[in-house]
């Protein structure tokens, strides 16, 4: 199945491909989600609220996450990494108040084996060197929400 032009609805993404729709929600959007008769994997990016980045800032940072957890999970987990690749590459980004919480989060998703990436900036625009900025967290959509359900979107 090809994905052409994946389309946002109320928290649902539909691919277009092979003439079927697959639904697959985002989290916080509450309920056990398939692609394929698996599991959905989705990509929550978790940002930093009290640093008060740019927009540009955060893009960048937010690409610094996604492509660390890809690289690690390339390695680590490639099915995984494959069928999140094939239902469409659901990414959220949400917010957090503050490193205490984001720290505390990771540790909730390594209890839970999700693997997590955090990105730490180097301090040469915005921000001050050593900055936790992003974390990014991959695995199925119902275990990811456990994590972050309690988060606002970005």
């Amino acid at each position: 199945m090809q994905f052409l032009q994946p389309r946002r609805s109320q928290g649902i993404f539909l691919a277009f491909g092979d003439d079927r729709y697959d639904m697959v929600q985002c989290p916080s959007s509450r309920g056990r989600l398939f692609c394929f008769g698996v599991p959905t994997q989705c990509t929550v990016l978790v940002v930093r609220n009290d640093l008060k980045m740019g927009k540009g800032k955060i893009a960048a940072q937010c690409s610094h996450a996604t492509l660390g957890l890809y690289k690690k999970l390339l390695r680590r987990a490639p099915k995984s990494l494959n069928r999140w690749e094939m239902c469409g590459q659901v990414k959220v980004v949400l917010k957090i108040e503050n490193e205490e919480d984001l720290l505390v989060l990771q540790e909730r998703a390594k209890s839970l084996n999700l693997p997590t990436h955090v990105t730490i900036d180097a301090g040469r625009t915005q921000i001050a060197p050593n900055s936790r900025t992003v974390m990014a967290i991959m695995g199925p959509a119902d275990m990811v929400d456990d994590v972050t359900g309690g988060l606002k979107l970005l």
